[in-house]
């Protein structure tokens, strides 16, 4: 089975670490140009599918023995694509503890198969958490970096919270309360797509009702998360920040950054992804579609072709100023963004704020509910007869 083990290409402190970490991985392509694909909380290897067919031409694994030739990749000499399941998640160890799961730890695991694959170097592309990791990878070996893709990226903490409305609180606690491939993967459909792309009718059924049906399969296959796997990765998301220094290195690493975003993305806010773009110039450009979280699966044709663009502009080295599509700024628009910075400052406290309120409800609702269940067969024993 295509597994890295961790701790083999670390130094002696990280194997230390790392013993018996165990990361599974797939690749698919044949070429020169190599790009790591790096998935988000809950996603496995797989979940990149739409990408790793349009990206090498093909969604049959190396290790199959199929070769098929063709496929976008050819535009820019033939691409090798490899994708992973992170620690905690799919086929790749889980492990316990909530510490053993950060951004920078997973990003390490991300290092050590480049080592094992044998690459030199990367073009990072990351969706979510993923994305969240590239930039610590990019940080960290910012030397092994030939371009760097954050999908639907926030800067970890507060950002990580959705959109504080009705629609996704209940989204949230059903999201918490799932338990079936089938809560949950209809809790996964409204948090991946926007509600045009759902209803969008596709023979005699919407949209919603063929991707449901998929996603029931998809879920009951791989199996729902492990309690320590979700725990964990939610947990890198929270504790997940940039350092001025780490933002410095990704900007002086000399490689260019493409920051792509769904509009309607309720999970990770389009506002927090332009903002951490506009902190990476002048080697970002920002590219936005119509279209949720999953906007690799939503806007599949323009999310690939966005893809090869940054993967053909690296191998043109296009310079940062020709690359980035951001406006100069005046001294105006200079004053009306430190404005708005202290407005999203006081924005941010009060969403914590209350998100906290809703947590301590959440939190008291579940032990009250486990507290009437330990009095129930209280309740029986007392009433039956001696």
């Amino acid at each position: 089975m295509p597994y890295c083990e961790v701790g083999k290409t670390q130094s002696t402190v990280d194997a230390a670490l790392n013993n018996g970490i165990q990361i599974y991985h797939r690749s698919y392509g044949h070429g020169p140009t190599k790009v790591l694909l790096i998935i988000g909380l809950a996603g496995t290897h797989d979940s990149w599918g739409p990408q790793i067919k349009g990206l090498t031409g093909t969604d049959r694994p190396n290790d199959d023995g199929a070769m098929e030739p063709g496929g976008a990749g050819n535009e820019v000499g033939g691409i090798e694509v490899c994708s992973f399941d992170n620690r905690g998640m799919g086929r790749s160890s889980v492990p316990t503890k909530k510490s053993d799961y950060t951004t920078r730890i997973m990003a390490k695991d991300a290092i050590a198969l480049l080592d094992h694959l044998g690459w030199k170097k990367a073009h990072v592309f990351g969706h979510s958490m993923g994305a969240m990791i590239a930039c610590k990878m990019a940080a960290l070996v910012p030397g092994r970096i030939l371009s760097l893709a954050l999908l639907n990226v926030t800067g970890g903490g507060f950002e990580c919270l959705p959109k504080l409305d009705r629609k996704s609180l209940s989204i949230a606690i059903r999201f918490l309360k799932a338990k079936t491939p089938e809560q949950r993967a209809a809790v996964d459909l409204e948090t991946h797509y926007s509600e045009e792309f759902l209803e969008e009718i596709v023979g005699s059924n919407t949209r919603r009702a063929v991707l449901y049906q998929e996603y029931v399969k998809g879920i009951t296959k791989s199996g729902m998360q492990s309690n320590y796997g979700f725990e964990g990765q939610l947990n890198a998301c929270w504790r997940h920040k940039m350092t001025r220094e780490e933002i410095d290195l990704i900007r002086s690493g000399g490689f260019l950054v493409s920051v792509i975003h769904g509009r309607q993305d309720i999970i990770a806010q389009i506002n927090h992804a332009r903002k951490f773009a506009r902190k990476l110039q002048p080697v970002a450009r920002m590219v936005e579609f119509h279209g949720g979280h999953l906007v690799t699966h939503e806007r599949t044709e323009e999310v690939n072709q966005a893809l090869l663009d940054l993967i053909k502009a690296s191998e043109m080295k296009m310079s940062p100023q020709e690359w980035n599509n951001f406006p100069k700024k005046s001294s105006e628009a200079s004053s009306r963004t430190s404005t708005e910075r202290e407005s999203n400052r006081i924005m941010a406290k009060i969403h914590i704020y209350l998100l906290y309120i809703v947590s301590l409800f959440m939190m008291a609702l579940k032990y009250a509910r486990s507290g009437v269940q330990r009095l129930k067969p209280a309740r029986v024993g007392a009433s039956s007869p001696k």
